[in-house]
């Protein structure tokens, strides 16, 4: 998947706001990928939700955007330590995306133009907590922060929150995604602290 992109440094900020542990505020918004930046034009873009064998839904960007979109307001923690508070965004929740869809599955897969793959357990992404999201501050998402789409799961490390993303594959059994498989937490609780797999 290439070089990781470069690191950058932040600034301390003395604040009153909790944060997860290990956290400092600040006030950019750093671009750590995994790889170069994919341009993705709108008329090839689109999102699948498969069981691993079975297409279950498809959308292109006209349907995707078609449907009922959210604005919300939430904070991102970075593995990297750094946390930006009060960010704006606009997306379509999990909820909305899983409307017709009945499984019993316990876990996803996101895979992203690129080949990056991120695992969540499908719990953390319903009940207004998880959203593929195409808007920052009122903007269209810029591609080097995810554009045209990509998941956020705020309440999770970012780097579980995947840009670029193409679907979603459930799954029974829980299954390492690019930074998982590299030694990160499998699952990436910030107030727990859970960068790396020996984390609690």
């Amino acid at each position: 998947m290439g070089i990781i992109s470069r690191g950058f440094s932040g600034r301390r900020t003395p604040t009153d706001v909790k944060l997860p542990p290990g956290q400092y505020l600040t006030t950019d918004f750093p671009v750590l990928s995994a790889g170069p930046t994919p341009h993705v034009p709108l008329e090839k873009w689109e999102f699948v939700i498969d069981d691993g064998k079975n297409v279950l839904r498809r959308w292109d960007w006209k349907s995707f955007r078609n449907l009922p979109s959210e604005t919300v307001t939430v904070d991102l923690h970075c593995v990297t330590r750094w946390s930006k508070l009060g960010t704006p965004w606009e997306g379509v929740s999990l909820d909305t995306l899983f409307t017709d869809i009945a499984t019993d599955a316990s876990y996803t897969l996101f895979h992203s133009y690129g080949d990056y793959t991120t695992n969540v357990p499908l719990k953390e992404l319903l009940n207004k907590q998880g959203w593929i999201a195409f808007r920052y501050d009122a903007q269209d998402l810029a591609p080097e922060h995810g554009g045209p789409a990509r998941l956020l799961v705020p309440h999770l490390y970012l780097w579980k929150s995947a840009k670029w993303v193409r679907g979603m594959t459930l799954m029974q059994e829980d299954k390492a995604g690019f930074w998982e498989g590299l030694g990160y937490h499998i699952y990436g609780d910030p107030w727990q602290e859970q960068r790396y797999s020996g984390d609690r």
